[in-house]
């Protein structure tokens, strides 16, 4: 059995990149814990954007 954990590196570091995006836009306590979710979540966000902008 091959594991190819190419996808894992990718992931944390979309993760390390939305995580500075989003204490940069940060205000407030409650505002970093929203980013942390969302930046954990990231990938979810996306396809759902995605599949929105293609009407799906």
């Amino acid at each position: 059995m091959k594991d190819n954990h190419a996808s894992n590196g990718v992931y944390g570091l979309g993760m390390i990149g939305a995580l500075i995006y989003y204490f940069k836009h940060a205000a407030t306590f409650w505002a970093v814990l929203a980013g942390i979710l969302k930046a954990v979540f990231w990938p979810a966000f996306l396809v759902y954007n995605l599949m929105e902008f293609l009407k799906m």
